[in-house]
């Protein structure tokens, strides 16, 4: 993987690209994981937590993760399309676009892949906006794309 200075617009924007990296490592969502996000967040909706219910009812057999809890997900997976050096600051700056595509089923595999979408030179620094897609190992159609923007200083 490369190593850009955050300054260096240019370079950063060469290797912008349609085509998403290598996929990172691999995690397991546990039903545990999935209710310990319930509990954090108050979202105990049955599709989730209820494995008895989600199995009879769910259209996905079982039940699913937080489309949130696959996003929080990403420091862990550490998908990355470029090492930013020289900066002094990297502050979440928003998304330009989230998608949940398909469903995370309790005990599957997540793994991610990242693309650099384009850098921008801002007043205050350098906005780089990557696109992330995690996806279920073994399944064709991502979970989830996510093209985030991080502000550079």
């Amino acid at each position: 993987m490369d190593t850009i200075a955050f300054d260096d617009i240019d370079a950063l924007n060469a290797i912008a690209s349609d085509e998403f990296g290598d996929w990172g490592k691999e995690i397991e969502i546990t039903q545990d994981t999935i209710n310990g996000f319930a509990e954090l967040t108050g979202d105990r909706q049955w599709i989730h937590v209820d494995v008895e219910r989600a199995q009879k009812e769910s259209p996905f057999g079982g039940p699913i993760a937080h489309g949130f809890l696959t996003l929080s997900m990403l420091p862990q997976l550490g998908a990355s399309a470029v090492r930013v050096s020289g900066h002094t600051s990297a502050t979440n700056y928003g998304a330009e676009g989230l998608r949940f595509l398909s469903p995370v089923p309790a005990g599957a595999k997540i793994h991610a892949r990242a693309r650099l979408v384009r850098a921008e030179a801002k007043p205050k620094g350098t906005l780089i906006t990557t696109e992330v897609e995690v996806g279920v190992v073994g399944q064709e159609k991502p979970a989830l794309l996510y093209s985030m923007q991080v502000l550079y200083r």
